[in-house]
């Protein structure tokens, strides 16, 4: 029951119908419930628990509904079909009144209420307006993105989310990288700053445009942090920072191949180590030519350039 109405919750706020804040009384629920033996095909009696106003006060009132009723059924009692209330102080259900049959509520037609009539042709405009839902946006995040069941959960989780993604993608149509840097460094962020998306200090585009630096080789991981960092604290764009601060990555192989034969001179009886088959020492190459370079390097080719100027000593 709580998963079902959370479904609706979701559906409503992607079509935009309502914020579905049950606390607030946008979204109620009234729970109709009744129990059977296994097996047995005929419904027991059901009650109705009126004005349900949280999903948490719903599994509670049901939960306390069935162990009310299967208490008195085990003691060969009788279920009285009844309107109930939730008391939440006490966890319980109330009767409210006995429970009507449809013939005792009188239906009869309003002469000042016409009929409504709802043309197909109105019904085919309605759905072509309408966006996506979560099941349709779930599905294309994992077969079309290749995202995890749970990284598609939260981007769908929302409609903003899913839409604030999908525009990270266009930019830097890397879509880990997007789904990455969205639920955990973008919402991370957000939610430490109590804000949340739609006040969100970085734009989809200048978010996209962050990964593109990162996927392109230009900046490394750790840098990237450090400009996020900046980008949230002034709305600036990613390349400005970069520029700024003169964070590129090195990537020119002749210079990387410089640092590491410099480090190898200063480290003789490591590089012997290293030359001998102690691949252990790669780490500890990498992490020196990383402290010469103060963390501009690219990690990728650092440790690319290091074997491969260790085999030339080799030979």
């Amino acid at each position: 029951a709580n998963a079902y109405l959370k479904a609706i919750r979701q559906i409503v706020r992607y079509l935009q119908i309502s914020d579905g804040n049950m606390e607030e009384g946008s979204l109620r629920c009234d729970a109709n419930i009744s129990l059977r033996p296994m097996g047995e095909l005929k419904f027991g009696t059901r009650t109705e628990i009126k004005n349900i106003n949280s999903f948490k006060f719903v599994q509670q009132a049901l939960e306390y509904e069935v162990a009310r009723q299967m208490k008195i059924l085990k003691a060969e009692g009788q279920i009285i079909q009844q309107t109930l209330l939730f008391d939440s102080n006490k966890g319980i259900t109330i009767p409210m009144r006995g429970k009507e049959e449809s013939a005792d509520y009188r239906y009869f037609p309003d002469p000042d209420l016409p009929p409504v009539e709802i043309s197909e042709s109105w019904i085919h405009e309605i759905k072509e307006k309408m966006p996506k839902l979560p099941e349709e946006m779930h599905k294309e995040m994992v077969e079309i993105y290749g995202l995890s069941e749970y990284d598609a959960s939260v981007l769908t989780a929302e409609r903003l989310n899913a839409e604030y993604f999908e525009e990270v993608f266009k930019v830097c149509e890397n879509a880990k990288l997007a789904s990455n840097w969205v639920t955990s460094e973008l919402f991370g962020a957000l939610k430490k700053e109590g804000k949340d998306l739609e006040s969100s200090p970085i734009s989809a585009k200048n978010l996209g445009e962050l990964i593109k630096l990162i996927d392109a080789g230009t900046i490394s991981g750790k840098m990237a942090k450090s400009v996020f960092e900046e980008m949230f604290e002034t709305s600036s764009e990613a390349k400005v920072i970069v520029e700024k601060k003169g964070l590129k990555q090195i990537t020119d192989p002749n210079v990387i191949n410089q640092v590491v034969e410099k480090i190898f001179a200063a480290n003789p009886t490591q590089l012997a180590d290293l030359l001998a088959g102690n691949d252990k020492l790669l780490g500890f190459f990498v992490g020196q030519v990383m402290k010469e370079t103060q963390g501009n390097a690219n990690p990728k080719l650092v440790n690319q350039a290091i074997r491969e100027i260790a085999d030339k000593h080799r030979k």
